[in-house]
């Protein structure tokens, strides 16, 4: 039943990746949507892997509370966070740009 009560509680950011930035960052956020600059090429997954680690950071979460659910192999990307509300997660993702 766990696994039931994290689904209704995921909440799906959709994100604008720009890979092969100087370093990475979170850019822009309105509401669920970010914009992010990540470090990492778009090569093997390795930028998506840098988004996961941005964003959980960010987030102060464990990697393995956030899920790449759509566009692995596009700039435009849906990932889905369990743990936090909406609210939350909107606050500490723009908490991070004027910090």
């Amino acid at each position: 039943m766990e696994s039931k009560n994290e689904a209704e509680h995921a909440v799906r950011v959709t994100v604008r990746a720009k890979p092969r930035a100087s370093h990475s960052r979170i850019a822009r956020v309105d509401g669920l949507k970010v914009e992010v600059a990540l470090a990492a090429p778009p090569v093997d997954g390795a930028a998506n892997e840098a988004l996961i680690e941005l964003l959980a950071k960010a987030l102060s979460l464990s990697k393995s509370s956030l899920t790449l659910v759509l566009g692995q192999t596009s700039k435009h990307k849906v990932v889905e966070i369990t743990g936090l509300s909406a609210d939350e997660v909107t606050a500490r993702l723009a908490a991070t740009l004027s910090s």
